[in-house]
């Protein structure tokens, strides 16, 4: 399930992405037109600033933009970002991993093959997802 934080991330995202280019949208816009907290949105416009998907202008004219396309922005990239490994144990985690304590054979477990399995197609099925083909629908 997607965190509160990640779908207002998404929402953020949405919003920049239908925006004209070099268009930069002050905070206070993008919290009214997505309805997301301002204060909440503050921190997640500097998460995505860290993560490079958003840039910032500082000043009276400033506000927010889309610094990487978004046609490369992924459900996966955002998920990532804010809630981490896409995988539901970290032993079937590509990014995240980490063995489980309780496991004597990562290799013969059955659970571990099965949740990559799942880590698979989740992924493969949020990487196919961008913020552009969103803004399509």
């Amino acid at each position: 399930m997607l965190s509160q934080k990640t779908k207002y991330a998404l929402k953020a995202l949405l919003y920049l992405a239908q925006q004209e280019t070099n268009h930069i949208s002050k905070t206070i816009e993008i919290a009214e037109a997505a309805t997301i907290p301002k204060k909440f949105l503050e921190q997640i416009l500097l998460d995505l600033k860290r993560g490079h998907l958003v840039g910032s202008k500082q000043g009276k004219l400033g506000g927010y933009y889309l610094l990487k396309s978004k046609d490369d922005i992924t459900l996966a990239d955002i998920h990532r970002l804010f809630d981490g490994a896409i995988a539901l144990l970290p032993c079937a985690s590509l990014n995240f991993y980490e063995p489980c304590s309780d496991c004597t054979s990562e290799d013969s477990c059955l659970l571990r093959h099965g949740l990559m399995t799942i880590r698979d197609e989740t992924l493969k099925a949020m990487q196919g997802i961008t913020i552009a083909s969103l803004v399509k629908k």
